[in-house]
């Protein structure tokens, strides 16, 4: 396993391909506006281009581009830090460094503080799309938690004014969806988006990453936010233990995402205790190992609730994020047992596969963005 996070950290130049390519195309773009403007109109091309990508045109990546990603220098930074912490061999805190300073020149320009999106245009839903300069709580938590990581390993405080300048894009640049004496609503990215719990619990975490870095009077005002923002998560987990993607619309309840709102709470709970968030995390724990796991392959699935088609049976961002959430919540038996089955599955001799399909063959190899780097990351918390 450290050879693997070595293979792929140790590296300058992290531009990759992602699964994403198609829909960055013009035609892609195009094709994406319509489904989401009308299903009935939209569906067949949007499906002619998904099977295009993922049958035809899957290792040859014809028309597309090699691009880098902040979330993948993010945490190939983190990476390369829980590496470091165990022996300290000076080439891991090199390529750290290397990939912080990337991600330091590389913040989305126009807005209060530092803050990160997906470096791409993307058609979210009917009346929603974002340039490629847009950046995004889920996002911005990467880099932050990378940077505020490295300060903790090696007492470094090189990057103190970056840390303090995200929590300005936190404060100032993400809106109030709605807010009541009892909860705190914030928005995806900047202005009035869209409710998604797992964006909340994202900005309720990196409230709790910058606690350290504010002065006391507003350390009061952050912990008051993040006790809104959890009484917003809690109410929204159903009778099951699990969460709706957003309580609005048509939504849906995926793997990868439930894992993320678990893991935030724990990691949230640990410097800013919340009421009652142990026997919620043990509920929805229970929810994710209940209803995503495949016992044929050992592997979790991708929805227990789908709102449109896929071409995917697995995908690895799902299993690498329930490795992350098996280690915080101390499952070793259950880890171990899918750090197995995601080696077998998604791996071929040094190549790691992104997604398996419906018939059961592996597709999109070693794009670091979906999923490589998370998964590479969720080895690293257990090398």
């Amino acid at each position: 396993m450290r050879e693997t996070i070595e293979r792929f950290c140790c590296r300058d130049d992290l531009s990759t391909s992602d699964p994403y390519d198609i829909w960055k195309t013009p035609l892609g773009y195009r094709a994406k506006r319509l489904f989401n403007r009308s299903r009935a109109l939209g569906l067949l091309p949007a499906g002619v281009l998904a099977c295009a990508d993922l049958f035809l045109n899957n290792r040859l990546r014809l028309f597309y581009r090699c691009q880098e990603y902040a979330i993948v220098r993010a945490l190939a930074a983190q990476s390369l830090l829980n590496l470091y912490e165990r022996d300290r061999q000076a080439h891991y805190l090199h390529y750290t460094k290397l990939h912080l300073n990337w991600l330091v020149r590389h913040t989305c320009a126009g807005y209060s503080g530092a803050c990160w999106g997906l470096g791409f245009p993307h058609a979210v839903s009917r009346g929603l799309e974002h340039d490629s300069n847009t950046p995004f709580s889920t996002m911005t938590c990467y880099p932050l938690e990378a940077l505020v990581r490295y300060a903790a390993v090696t007492g470094d405080s090189r990057y103190t004014d970056s840390i303090k300048s995200v929590y300005r894009f936190f404060d100032q640049d993400l809106a109030v969806m709605s807010e009541s004496p009892a909860e705190l609503v914030t928005s995806y990215g900047p202005g009035r988006d869209r409710v998604v719990v797992n964006a909340v619990s994202y900005t309720m975490y990196a409230y709790s990453l910058l606690l350290a870095y504010l002065p006391e009077t507003q350390q009061r005002v952050v912990r008051t936010k993040i006790g809104k923002q959890y009484a917003f998560i809690r109410r929204n987990q159903r009778k099951d233990g699990s969460w709706l993607y957003s309580p609005d619309g048509r939504s849906f309840i995926d793997c990868f995402h439930s894992c993320i709102v678990l893991k935030n709470l724990i990691k949230t709970n640990e410097t800013v205790p919340l009421e009652g968030c142990e026997d919620l995390v043990r509920h929805g724990y229970g929810y994710l190992t209940r209803n995503f796991r495949d016992d044929r392959y050992g592997l979790f699935r991708r929805f227990t609730l789908s709102n449109k088609p896929s071409l995917v049976k697995f995908d690895l961002y799902d299993n690498a994020e329930v490795i992350n959430v098996t280690k915080l919540m101390g499952d070793t038996a259950l880890m171990s047992e899918l750090v197995s089955a995601t080696k077998q599955h998604f791996c071929n001799g040094t190549a790691i596969y992104s997604q398996i399909d419906l018939f059961g063959r592996r597709r999109n190899p070693d794009m670091l963005r979906w999923a490589i780097m998370p998964y590479v990351y969720a080895l690293s918390t257990i090398t």
